[in-house]
């Protein structure tokens, strides 16, 4: 029996990536937000996100539990869970920016493998990964979405830092240091760091 997969052939279409580039004045870009919940992926994203599109920049964010809510409902917190999840990620950030996006992804992203498989799909030239470092008891403290308690008390299997492991970017694109730094000294460091890939 035939693989399905041999009748799939990709369209081709009159638009191509350089186009994009002239219109927008701009190259695309996928920054790979990782880090424990609670370490500063999603407000950091969130201020990037506001300083480039006030500058003119064509961003979007992908978010981890806006994307759980929709795509990735079907979708459990085991390992082969969170493998999915990122791929299916990696995939719709890979289309974003061949439409010519700045993407900025927010994904606790545990798994070294699964972030050099996102880095490979995307390709080097478009992809940063950006390991946002805050110590667990940091995030602990902070625990806005009640999280770390829950799993504690073992309410939630399968929790990063607690009772599912997360395996430290050895030499990220970027290491913001939230713990120690404030909001407005890591954007600036993020600015600094993105801006220049973006209008390479």
């Amino acid at each position: 029996m035939a693989d399905f997969r041999e009748n799939i052939i990709p369209q081709s279409y009159i638009i191509e990536r350089q186009d994009r580039i002239e219109r927008y004045k701009h190259h695309a870009l996928v920054v790979w937000f990782v880090g424990l919940s609670g370490s500063g992926k999603s407000t950091l994203a969130n201020a990037l996100e506001n300083n480039l599109f006030n500058k003119g920049y064509k961003t979007y964010i992908l978010d981890g539990d806006n994307i759980r809510r929709g795509l990735n409902k079907d979708l459990d917190f085991s390992e082969l869970g969170r493998k999915e999840n990122i791929r299916r990620i990696s995939e719709v950030a890979r289309l974003f920016a061949d439409s010519g996006t700045i993407v900025l992804t927010a994904f606790i992203s545990p798994f070294k493998a699964d972030r050099a498989s996102a880095r490979k799909l995307i390709g080097r030239e478009d992809f940063v990964e950006v390991y946002v470092d805050c110590p667990l008891g940091v995030c602990e403290q902070r625990d806005v979405k009640g999280l770390y308690k829950k799993a504690r008390e073992g309410k939630i299997r399968h929790f990063t830092g607690i009772n599912s492991p997360f395996e430290i970017p050895e030499s990220p694109d970027v290491r913001i240091d939230t713990a120690s730094n404030s909001l407005d000294a890591c954007l600036k460091q993020l600015i600094e760091e993105i801006e220049p890939r973006i209008k390479r």
